[in-house]
């Protein structure tokens, strides 16, 4: 008689775009590698029921509900994925973990320190209840930065020196583009900081192995007012009227800041950089060599190895497409690209392995909480015209 095979129910909160990339995350996972659990796509949320009932049929969930507390406790649902803005992750994940789900929450972990440590500490109750937490910091799953990650561990760039980041976007340039939520305090917490720095925070620390311990900032709202919102906007494109009102986050910010070991990084976020569309890029530089990377070029990594002979030496290009290569196993061929979406199906896949062998996963809400810490002292800083803050750790 065969197996019968062991599910895993999914529960989602949020729809829009987020909610539409996990969504092809826990709808491909299954498909693609081989698991310990199926993910079954249970229910989704929203507030708007013909809106969440049209994305459920889209992105294939069963159920569709109009209120994140009835999903929670709903019996089909085993894990609770939030994909609302920041205001409302910290209440979504304690009622969660609280009512024994496992939990994955989008990144930036909460608006406030304090909001990610009462959520550190409800996720660290649910552990003893063997539950689990983590924080979607997707870009953690490019293979190529999983590599990266694993060279740097193995010392071929020796003790690090520098790191560069910088994550650009445009779709702030027009100065009447509306004001979503995107640019509400209360809403987002902060604006490109939170919205992009908080991903290249969580890069360099991840790659570095080692946390920021300072910084030195400054941040700028260049568009200080913009058009009221006019309908609901779809993904990143929306509508305004005629009435404006204020914006209460950066359009952008710089920093500077040193890692444990004395490495020093430097980070520029912006949504004011136009052309730039999702312009991620990074390079490390340590005593034995560099790597490089460009997400618009995500299946490749740039590497220069200081050991090359002179007259040889240079930077080569690697393309991350090996099945050797992290999560290459279950995809194509060698040379056959991935591209954004594969990042969630990758998180979704050590998701559900971390709960099936009941390992801790990563990124935790602690590391959550650590980037959280970082972007607070950011804040502080260039509240104090760039006066070098320390990071709690």
């Amino acid at each position: 008689m065969a197996q019968q095979e062991r599910t895993i129910g999914i529960g989602m909160v949020g729809y829009a775009f987020m909610g539409a990339a996990h969504s092809q995350g826990w709808r491909t996972v299954g498909r693609v590698f081989d698991l310990p659990l199926r993910p079954v796509l249970a229910a989704v949320c929203g507030r708007d029921a013909a809106a969440v009932r049209a994305a459920a049929d889209k992105h294939g969930w069963a159920a569709a509900e109009t209120d994140w507390r009835d999903l929670v406790v709903r019996d089909d649902v085993d894990v609770v994925d939030i994909c609302t803005p920041g205001d409302s992750h910290a209440e979504i994940a304690v009622a969660a973990l609280e009512a024994g789900k496992h939990v994955l929450c989008e990144k930036p972990l909460a608006n406030t320190v304090a909001e990610a440590e009462a959520m550190v500490a409800a996720a660290e109750r649910a552990r003893t209840r063997g539950q689990v937490a983590m924080v979607g910091f997707n870009y953690r799953r490019v293979p190529a930065m999983a590599y990266a990650r694993g060279l740097i561990a193995d010392g071929r760039l020796g003790a690090l020196r520098h790191v560069r980041v910088t994550y650009l976007q445009d779709w702030l340039v027009d100065p009447d583009f509306p004001l979503t939520w995107r640019l509400e305090r209360k809403h987002a917490g902060s604006g490109a900081l939170g919205d992009l720095g908080a991903h290249i925070v969580d890069l360099a620390q991840y790659l570095a192995g080692e946390p920021l311990v300072g910084v030195s900032a400054l941040t700028e709202t260049f568009v200080r007012e913009r058009p009221l919102l006019a309908g609901a906007p779809a993904g990143l494109s929306a509508s305004g009227g005629a009435e404006r009102g204020a914006v209460t986050v950066d359009d952008a910010a710089v920093f500077t800041g040193r890692l444990a070991s004395g490495a020093l990084v430097s980070f520029e976020a912006t949504r004011m950089a136009a052309g730039r569309k999702n312009a991620l890029r990074l390079e490390i530089n340590g005593e034995r060599g560099s790597l490089a990377f460009d997400l618009e070029r995500l299946n490749e990594l740039s590497f220069y190895d200081g050991s090359d002979p002179a007259q040889s030496a240079g930077f080569r290009r690697i393309l991350v497409t090996e099945p050797d290569h992290p999560y290459l196993e279950a995809w194509w061929p060698p040379g056959h690209a991935l591209g954004y979406e594969h990042t969630f199906a990758h998180q979704a896949r050590d998701l559900v392995h971390a709960i099936a062998s009941g390992t801790d996963p990563a990124p935790s809400f602690a590391d959550g909480l650590r980037v959280q810490r970082v972007l607070a002292a950011v804040e502080e800083s260039a509240e104090k015209n760039a006066v070098y803050t320390p990071v709690p750790l």
